[in-house]
């Protein structure tokens, strides 16, 4: 159970999860309501992750919501953005995960390379419904929210008093909107991956797991940083409006998280560069006219879900290679058209998504080979480390 000290007050789609039925009395009232009982396996509320005291609690602060304290180690968790949905499964939580903002945004396909790690994406609710009706996180009845305030107000458009029903009706609120840093109504601290990483460990009182995949990422960086040719290529990140694009929604490397994997790779940004901006800055398109202006050395292709090979040949690099304007791109010239994976990456799928990008990028370097080692990250997710 947790107790909340506050320093605060998409793309539509339908649920295939239908097993949450609207209208059922809700379930609990106050701050201390959906509480779990601690599990042994994580070691009780005294472990060495966020403040203890002799009282059996602890507390994991985190902006924007300040100090939340809690009397048990949390089993029901919801999080919005697969991001931090990725953070609970690596910490070895994914038993406890109820739903996320849209199951097709989370890479869930990736844990099929992880012996032993899974999700069914049958036991997941789908929280964007045409919208989020507060009346679904009753329902769910979650002992924490990893969500950001401030994003359910700006971007989901609930109200402060929206936000404060399920606070103190349902259970805390405790995460930051890290996987883009061009919001401009985000004006407190930001986390890169690896800190919003840890604070999640903090609340699962999991120090040993995050130390583990933290050391990993920084062996798996040094590997790949050790073996980056000269080459600073400049990239455009864009994300098709539809199949067979005219137009894409453009992207920067603004330090969130959706584009660590660029970063990591010292890559330079073409849409920074030119002056043309992204979405999160202009809310408008890029046509093949503008991009051939810019004309960046790769152009990397953001889809969200269902992406094959053949389906990536068919329905973005053929019919670039077709078209007027757009085969005379110097990335269309030079096969350096690549796809660039999901938007919302926590540890682990972060490490498949600097692999693809790595290959994708620099193939004669890292082309065909695994670029981290699949059971050690299973083993990590297991506690058996």
């Amino acid at each position: 159970m947790a107790i909340v000290e506050s320093n605060v007050a998409g793309n539509e789609g339908v649920t295939r999860r239908e097993y949450v039925t609207y209208g059922s009395a809700i379930a609990g009232t106050g701050l201390l309501a959906g509480c779990a009982e601690t599990d042994s396996e994580n070691g009780g509320a005294n472990g060495a992750d966020g403040t203890g005291t002799t009282d059996g609690t602890y507390s994991v602060t985190m902006e924007p919501v300040g100090s939340v304290e809690f009397e048990t180690v949390p089993e029901r968790w919801l999080p919005y953005t697969a991001d931090y949905a990725d953070m609970g499964v690596a910490l070895g939580q994914a038993d406890g995960l109820l739903g996320v903002e849209l199951v097709e945004r989370f890479g869930t396909h990736y844990y099929e390379e992880l012996p032993g790690v899974s999700v069914d994406e049958d036991d997941l609710v789908d929280l964007w419904q045409s919208g989020t009706d507060t009346e679904l996180f009753y329902e769910l009845d979650a002992d924490v929210h990893l969500v950001d305030p401030p994003f359910m107000t700006n971007q989901v458009q609930w109200t402060e008093a929206d936000v404060e029903s399920i606070e103190h009706g349902v259970a805390p609120f405790i995460g930051n909107t890290i996987f883009s840093r061009s919001y401009g109504w985000h004006d407190y601290e930001y986390y890169s991956l690896y800190e919003a990483f840890e604070k999640i460990a903090e609340v699962f009182q999991e120090r040993d797991r995050f130390e583990a995949f933290d050391q990993l990422h920084d062996e798996v960086l040094a590997d790949v940083h050790s073996r980056l040719p000269d080459e600073n290529p400049e990239i455009a990140i864009l994300a098709p409006e539809s199949v067979a694009p005219e137009e894409f929604y453009g992207y920067t490397l603004d330090g969130g998280t959706q584009s660590k994997q660029w970063d990591d790779l010292g890559v330079r940004d073409a849409l920074e560069r030119s002056g043309v901006g992204g979405f999160h800055e202009t809310g408008g398109t890029i046509d093949y006219e503008a991009l051939l202006e810019v004309d960046p050395d790769a152009i990397v292709i953001w889809q969200e879900a269902g992406v094959t090979a053949e389906s990536f040949e068919a329905d973005v690099l053929e019919p670039m290679r077709d078209h007027s304007v757009a085969q005379n791109l110097t990335a269309v010239e030079n096969d350096r058209v690549i796809f660039g994976g999901l938007f919302y990456q926590g540890p682990i799928i972060n490490l498949f998504q600097l692999e693809m990008a790595a290959q994708g990028l620099f193939p004669d370097e890292f082309g065909g080979e695994d670029l981290f080692d699949r059971q050690r990250v299973a083993d990590i997710v297991a506690g058996e480390f």
